[in-house]
């Protein structure tokens, strides 16, 4: 199956029926019609449309190497740097569609998928079979197209820079059990954002992995998979009216925690388990930080297009144009903007392949674009 539509996306999550709480209550019927998540669906569902457009196709879409299908660019390895200019254009349409404010759009994930995969030999050093798990189950989401949400994080019971979890009651998630058809892992993860409304979740271990093997796993399963469950925050999609809340009523991803109450991973979804040593390999050996940092400055120069585009409305609709100190704050975030633009093409320019052979932006950029948009969106939307 090669690219999907908007329609198609909607239909898939629809029948998933995946265990989604919100406000105290299991959400029930159709996920695409609750007031919490039709906004962000739809909007999510124009992202596949957009794809499938004649215009965009050189863009959107390359030929798989396996069935020579279209597929999504967003899971697209680089081996050239034009390779990355194409990821680049790809994002840029896709944040186009939100003003950059849809931050966990399918491009993102699909992007930590492809670093992974490239660098899938990794795994091999607990057992063959866990690369060729993490070749397969790419392989399958670029030709479905499908979407991913994730959680890398455990919950925080402790704020010191050490903390050790008391094993006599279950709070992170862990694994509890090893048996013959895979591994059975029980308790909380942090945060998934757009959690149930993803085809599945890329599931990886937080830096405490290191203290405790029970921690050190990782696997994508399904979102609707027995026994786990999306407890979801509060929504900001209190309103309908795009008008009075045009972000709210689009973009609200919804963030939530992951339950895992007795979830059975089976071996063919297990990517390593018990093993600390292939949890920093694989962060530390892959350029999934580059790669995705790549991909999030892309979308944040269009967020900035789109807080510039938003002050210049200001400044015409209530015509103080002509004020000094109007034109240093424009001014500001337009620097900040070319700034951000420069980094970027740097990163690419000076781009190296890795030893994996892929094709990797330059650090030094990024990490600058980074640091300096922390900086500078606080104070655009303040000016």
């Amino acid at each position: 199956m090669p690219t999907r539509s908007g329609s198609e996306y909607i239909e898939k999550i629809d029948n998933l029926h995946s265990s989604i709480w919100i406000d105290g209550q299991k959400v029930n019927g159709k996920i695409s019609e609750h007031q919490a998540f039709k906004g962000v669906i739809k909007s999510q569902a124009a992202l596949y449309d957009l794809q499938l457009k004649e215009s965009n196709r050189d863009i959107m879409t390359f030929r798989s190497p396996v069935t020579g299908n279209l597929v999504g660019t967003s899971f697209l390895e680089p081996k050239t740097k034009e390779d990355l200019e194409k990821r680049r254009l790809m994002t840029q349409v896709w944040a186009k569609s939100s003003g950059g404010f849809l931050g966990r759009s399918p491009d993102y994930m699909n992007t930590v998928m492809m670093s992974f995969a490239s660098a899938a030999a990794i795994f091999s050093e607990q057992d063959e079979r866990f690369t060729k798990n993490m070749l397969t189950i790419f392989e399958n989401a670029r030709e479905q197209d499908l979407s991913f949400t994730h959680t890398f994080i455990n919950p925080q019971v402790n704020r010191s820079s050490y903390y050790v979890e008391n094993f006599t009651q279950t709070i992170s998630a862990q694994t509890t059990e090893i048996k013959d058809d895979g591994i059975v892992i029980n308790g909380a993860r942090l945060l998934a954002t757009q959690g149930g409304i993803t085809d599945e979740i890329l599931v990886f271990p937080a830096n405490a992995a290191g203290h405790n093997k029970d921690l050190a796993y990782g696997f994508s399963i399904p979102s609707n998979t027995p026994g786990l469950k999306f407890l979801c925050r509060e929504p900001f999609s209190y309103r309908d009216s795009a008008f009075d809340h045009p972000l709210g009523s689009r973009f609200d991803e919804v963030d939530s925690i992951v339950v895992f109450d007795q979830v059975l991973v089976p071996w063919d979804r297990v990517l390593f388990y018990e093993n600390p040593l292939i949890a920093q390999k694989i962060y530390q050996e892959s350029s999934f930080h580059l790669l995705a940092a790549h991909q999030v400055t892309c979308r944040r120069i269009i967020k900035l297009e789109m807080v510039l585009g938003i002050a210049q409305k200001l400044i015409d609709s209530i015509q103080v144009g002509e004020y000094q100190h109007i034109h240093e704050k424009i001014s500001e975030i337009y620097v900040g903007l070319e700034s951000l633009k420069a980094l970027l093409l740097a990163s690419e320019i000076n781009a190296k392949a890795d030893k994996w052979g892929t094709m990797v932006p330059d650090a030094n950029p990024l990490q600058a674009s980074i640091l300096l948009f922390a900086r500078l969106y606080p104070r655009c939307t303040e000016i």
